[in-house]
């Protein structure tokens, strides 16, 4: 039966309910012309201490009302939250500066249940009946889009956007005043099926040769040990069971290179951070041979069909097992979606995703529109209410990833 309902919710276009007679609109992704974000100049940075906590983020938060409020930031505000910090895996570091050319400034949008009166819950990520998915048959786990999905060293989720870059949340890897500890050698994890008949093959490569010489090799040894230990201790009472003809999923780590941060997060001893620039893009050493997700612009709510929006991650309660989620928005700001998704901790940092059709092939395509934050409480008509938020991909911040995976903004100017 529930591969029944994973059916229906990923492969039928139906499965959007909607009314009335919006449906090509909605349901097309939008072409519209990207302001750019260009290099000024970078310097270098002390070496971070690498010893920032990776904890849950602030428990209140400017929310819907308070951004009502605040006066929209100026243009030079703007380029010093997205100029960014880099972080090479030598532990250097350096600011780049940025310059925003083309800016169309878009009305604000604050909240669509105007008028609603707050809903009181007890702090909690999952909402009533667990409605979460986890994927235990190969046919999903191996194929897009869950194979998108992956798992950071520092217990976090991300999602690949390219053969090289993922995409996740920034307080995964820096606490907003230094970067977390482990994050100096931080690895991503992609899910393989472990082949029948044994282990992983071992190859003589030029590539093992490398990885050998900077440590690599001993650090994959260690943690296949560790999955093994793990994936012992689990054998009974796991949750689920996999299924396919492979047999149980693996971990297949690979080093982190360079990690880009927006300043409007990695404040340091300057003042608090913004949760609107909670993502961060991590640069992987080797290329992956998977299908990865595009990167999209997110949309307003009407924009989306029914309101819903899906995401996958690895939930620390669910032992390493991937879970799906899929929920309507309730609200949003001009950064934030908020929404009930049922999430637990390790989710954080997930690619939040919807599925439109190309303008003009017409075809269905799933684009990244936001990142995973977590839970939190936010100011709402008057009384305090929860949530978990997801940071939206506006056009300023499509324009600095691309700038971060591309090398250059021109190459992103539309969507």
């Amino acid at each position: 039966m529930e591969n029944l309902l994973l059916w229906l919710v990923l492969f039928t276009p139906g499965w959007t309910f909607l009314d009335g007679l919006e449906v090509a609109q909605d349901l097309t992704w939008r072409v519209r012309e990207v302001p750019q974000v260009v290099r000024e100049g970078t310097f270098p940075l002390a070496s971070p201490w690498f010893e920032g906590d990776a904890k849950v983020l602030p428990s209140r938060m400017c929310g819907i009302e308070c951004q009502k409020e605040q006066p929209a930031p100026s243009l030079s505000e703007l380029e010093d939250s997205l100029s960014y910090e880099t972080v090479f895996e030598n532990g250097t570091r350096t600011l780049t500066r940025v310059k925003v050319q083309g800016l169309v400034v878009e009305p604000t949008r604050n909240g669509t249940a105007a008028g609603a009166p707050p809903r009181r819950r007890s702090r909690r990520q999952v909402y009533g009946t667990d409605s979460r998915f986890s994927i235990l048959d190969a046919r999903f786990l191996t194929n897009f889009p869950f194979s998108t999905a992956v798992k950071l060293s520092t217990g976090c989720s991300g999602v690949l956007i390219s053969p090289t870059h993922v995409l996740t949340a920034a307080h995964c890897v820096h606490d907003g005043k230094d970067y977390v500890k482990g994050s100096k050698k931080l690895r991503v994890g992609l899910l393989k099926m472990r082949k029948k008949g044994g282990g992983r093959k071992r190859r003589g490569s030029k590539r093992n040769k490398r990885e050998a010489n900077d440590g690599d090799q001993r650090d994959s040894i260690r943690e296949s040990l560790q999955e093994r230990a793990q994936g012992a201790r689990r054998k009974k009472g796991s949750g689920g069971r996999w299924r396919g003809a492979e047999g149980r999923p693996t971990f297949q780590w690979t080093r982190v290179k360079r990690t880009y941060i927006p300043k409007g997060w990695a404040r340091g001893d300057s003042g608090d951070p913004a949760l609107g620039y909670d993502y961060a893009l991590l640069e992987l050493k080797r290329a992956q041979r998977k299908t990865f997700m595009e990167l999209g612009i997110s949309p307003a709510i009407k924009k989306v069909p029914g309101g819903m929006i899906h995401f996958s991650g690895f939930d620390k309660d669910r032992a390493d097992q991937l879970v799906y989620r899929f929920c309507s928005v309730s609200d949003e700001s001009s950064d934030l979606l908020y929404q009930y998704c049922d999430a637990e901790s390790g989710s954080t940092g997930s690619g939040v995703y919807l599925r439109l059709k190309e303008p003009a092939s017409k075809k269905w395509k799933r684009r990244v529109i936001a990142v995973y934050s977590g839970h939190q409480w936010v100011d709402v008509h008057g009384g305090q209410q929860d949530y978990n938020v997801a940071v939206r991909i506006t056009p300023l911040k499509y324009a600095q990833l691309c700038l971060w995976v591309h090398g250059t903004g021109a190459d992103c100017a539309y969507d």
